[in-house]
């Protein structure tokens, strides 16, 4: 079965997330696909589910954030949606505070990651938000830069407001902060569906499609273990990987216990918790500009060289 293709729509409060999120559902039913939405707010209220068609599949996530005190709540919502519907693709729209790898953190739990493909973190930005900037703290002005150095596609919205020559400053700063994203200007948020979908504009040819895949700037790896890992190697696997590797989480079992472990890593830290019940021994590793072929094979080995 095809893979849920996944959006994250990120981007500080008033930046035009809801516009977008209307724009594209517009063009979705255009191509008849088959679509959801996650929406979370920070707020008891949901305020922008009414921009949702009544059609649409909707999920809501109130009164916290994804990316921190409501993350196992998205996890069963997306748990529930795969089950209950079928589908091309989901959109989440964060809130404005949330944090991008947060987010795709909270949307990889190891149960049903393979049923899903991350297409692409979109950042959008006001233009005359990211221009006062100074004017915000300096936790805020963080998050907006990390909210642009983490993102695939980089939206500068509202940019009718602009000069020229604010228009080239803007974007030499945003290049500066995200040499790998793509970046596109935008009046109302109105954009292609097709400048979004990084993998369906070159799909006639395999190995291309392949490669602008292997571009995206945040990825997400999904790997199962066919047999139990002897821990010493993989700690020195851990080692060894690049610190491109924000994230890691799932099932592992070791060959020296009977157990399955809980696994999180996470700002360099393994953390190993004995589980109840035997799962799929599957991990989830999320980074940035991950060779994927070489990780694969560095994992592979690692069951190679396992006796048990």
């Amino acid at each position: 079965m095809k893979p849920v293709e996944l959006y994250i729509l990120s981007g500080f409060l008033g930046a035009g997330k809801t516009t977008l999120l209307q724009n594209i559902l517009s063009q979705e039913k255009l191509l008849k696909r088959k679509i959801a939405v996650i929406m979370n707010e920070l707020g008891e209220v949901s305020i922008d589910s009414n921009a949702v068609p009544a059609e649409t599949p909707l999920k809501e996530l109130l009164n916290g954030c994804v990316c921190c005190t409501i993350q196992g709540q998205l996890e069963v919502q997306l748990d529930n949606m795969l089950k209950e519907y079928e589908l091309d693709a989901i959109y989440i729209e964060t809130t404005g505070v949330a944090h991008p790898i947060e987010v795709l953190d909270a949307c990889m739990s190891p149960l049903f990651a393979e049923k899903l493909s991350v297409q692409a973190i979109v950042t959008l930005i006001d233009a005359n938000r990211w221009q006062d900037r100074s004017s915000l703290s300096i936790q805020l002005r963080k998050l907006l830069v990390e909210q642009v150095q983490h993102a695939d596609i980089v939206l500068l919205n509202k940019v009718d407001s602009l000069s020229e020559a604010e228009k080239a400053t803007l974007v030499s700063e945003i290049q500066a902060l995200n040499k790998n994203g793509k970046l596109l200007m935008t009046e109302f948020a109105n954009i292609p569906l097709s400048q979004l979908q990084i993998n369906k504009r070159i799909a006639k040819k395999q190995h291309e499609q392949a490669h602008v895949h292997d571009a995206l700037h945040m990825r997400t790896i999904v790997h199962t273990f066919s047999k139990r890992i002897d821990l010493e190697r993989f700690e020195q696997f851990l080692k060894d990987m690049p610190d491109t590797i924000y994230r890691i989480k799932g099932y592992i079992s070791f060959t020296h216990s009977q157990d399955t472990f809980l696994f999180q890593y996470s700002y360099g830290m393994p953390l190993y918790m004995k589980e109840q019940m035997k799962m799929k021994n599957t991990l989830v590793f999320i980074g940035e500009n991950l060779d994927h072929q070489k990780l694969r094979a560095e994992l592979e080995s690692l069951e190679v060289q396992t006796t048990n």
